[in-house]
């Protein structure tokens, strides 16, 4: 009886070790490299979806400088106010705070150099309104980074996302289903970089010149 508690207990442990690894905090590794990948730079127009509280909204700010703009989209109002008083305590006026919608991201037309998102698409509800809102936003010629990870049997059980399509298996989406959809939206896939970190993936794509 001993020996299977202590095994009991062993399993636990290394399931918590293992947990920890996979839900670990990189952030910051990755708006480095998606920083690197749409090659943010001076004077550039950028576009998080579902940007949180902001921490790499106020990162992209400071990339592309007070010539430069960030539209920083969140749903929940309570965030919304964070970034906006997070950009003022860091002195950032180049940040709009826009409240999105479950069909719309309500970004203007035509506004961004590049749009990116991270942990967000699986949660949409309406993709494909949502996909064609991210179109419009885009500049043509301009890029959008999705950063998502593959479902998670556990996360899947204790936090399943209400509300999206059933094919997304729960929390998190497969890659295929992703790029199928947003090619949908005639969107051309660019890349999947194969060094990004930690446990999510990261998907480019481009919205054609001759979408118009």
């Amino acid at each position: 009886m001993k020996k299977r508690y202590l095994l009991l207990i062993g399993v636990l442990v290394a399931a918590g070790a293992c947990a920890a690894w996979y839900f670990r905090d990189t952030t910051d590794a990755e708006t480095e490299k998606i920083a690197a990948i749409l090659d943010w730079k001076a004077g550039q127009n950028i576009g998080e979806i579902g940007a949180g509280e902001g921490r790499m909204t106020f990162a992209a700010a400071r990339a592309v400088g007070p010539s430069g703009h960030v539209y920083s989209n969140e749903i929940d109002s309570r965030r919304l106010a964070k970034i906006a008083a997070g950009a003022k305590q860091r002195n950032l006026t180049n940040v709009t705070v826009i409240q999105g919608g479950e069909t719309e991201t309500n970004l203007p037309p035509d506004c961004c150099d590049s749009v990116f998102m991270r942990d967000v698409y699986h949660h949409f509800t309406h993709p494909e309104e949502i996909d064609a809102s991210l179109f419009r936003a885009v500049r043509p010629g301009g890029l959008l980074a999705v950063i998502d990870f593959t479902p998670n049997a556990l996360l899947s059980i204790i936090a399943p996302v209400r509300g999206a399509p059933l094919n997304r298996g729960r929390h998190g989406i497969p890659k295929e289903i992703l790029i199928g959809e947003l090619k949908h939206a005639v969107f051309e896939m660019v890349s999947i970089p194969n060094d990004f970190p930690g446990r999510n993936y990261c998907i480019v794509f481009r919205r054609p010149l001759s979408s118009r």
